[in-house]
């Protein structure tokens, strides 16, 4: 027996359906807007203040981090999705003191719309290196002293809690966690650099990065170029470095992750033909992490890896 579909039937069945398509399709984008929405949208520059806004916001935030792995902060540029990711954020941790150079006027604007924290502000600023080169007076590589990076630590809990004073016991309970492990981190370091004799206790790469570090856990530190990348280095810089390894038959250099390893290789070569043989002691994260998802990807694990390569190779 056949039955004849009415076109008003027909209208209102197609029109349900679309109906319906359109409801799942809303309810599917709202809950993943709304996971998103339930938290708080922090962007970041380098991956070091990335890591630490992940351990103590915890599940509260949701943190974009512009700068990856082997990115060069003193030379970056921030792009047009940089800036988008900077405008949707609620709040913006950087690091100060001139590491982002190219980013200051999007900072200075950005701080008129939204808090815009340096996460080095709480530091005296006789706990700060000095720099006689650039725009900067002061070095920037904080993190490489552990004790400055809990300060840094210190500041994102506090900005947090006042952007979220809902959330601010839980932040305030991981950051109390996350700062035992720094200070753990601290001695731990202090202890392994102990360890290198005396006359071996220098640290050489090609970029002086790791002042803080030196002052921190005593070892001396000479790099090729000066406090930025930025900054130029000549022959004469490549002979000196190479004469004092030289004369104090130091026997091991360090790349660095985020800089060319030409420079250093010069100094390499140049020793050689005196014949001194330096070898290269590994790899250090001197301005940028290790990949996302690896030990050497997050703060705790990249200071860990630094200070096991130096012993490794100067011990």
């Amino acid at each position: 027996m056949n039955y004849k579909v009415k076109p008003a039937f027909t209208r209102l069945f197609i029109t349900l359906a679309f109906l319906s398509l359109l409801l799942l399709t809303t309810a599917c984008s709202t809950q993943t807007s709304g996971e998103m929405d339930g938290k708080l949208k922090v962007t970041t520059t380098i991956g070091m203040i990335a890591d630490v806004v992940k351990q103590v916001g915890g599940d509260h935030v949701a943190v974009t981090g512009l700068m990856k792995s082997g990115v060069d902060p003193h030379l970056y540029k921030a792009s047009q999705g940089d800036v988008k990711k900077l405008e949707q954020a609620q709040i913006i941790f950087y690091n100060g003191l001139h590491l982002e150079g190219k980013m200051v006027e999007i900072f200075e604007k950005m701080g008129s719309e939204k808090p815009t924290v340096a996460v080095s502000r709480n530091l005296p600023e006789k706990q700060l290196r000095g720099w006689e080169g650039g725009e900067a007076s002061h070095d920037p590589h904080i993190w490489f002293n552990v004790k400055h990076w809990i300060s840094a630590t210190e500041v994102i809990r506090d900005e947090l809690s006042k952007v979220d004073p809902a959330n601010a016991a839980s932040y305030k309970n991981n950051a109390a966690a996350y700062m035992k492990q720094l200070e753990e981190l601290d001695q731990y370091a202090a202890k392994q650099i102990a360890s290198i004799p005396e006359n071996q206790r220098v640290l050489v790469t090609a970029h002086d990065a790791f002042g803080y570090f030196g002052d921190a856990y005593g070892i001396k530190v000479m790099g090729l170029q000066g406090i930025s990348t930025a900054s130029e280095y000549g022959s004469k810089d490549v002979t000196d470095l190479r004469e004092f390894l030289v004369s104090n038959k130091i026997k091991a250099v360090f790349v660095e992750s985020s800089v060319p390893k030409k420079s250093i290789e010069a100094v390499i070569q140049g020793a050689k033909k005196q014949g001194h043989e330096i070898k290269i002691g590994g790899e250090l994260f001197s301005d940028a992490m290790g990949k996302d998802g690896t030990t050497e990807g997050t703060y705790i694990g990249m200071v860990r890896h630094n200070v096991d390569t130096i012993v490794g190779a100067l011990k």
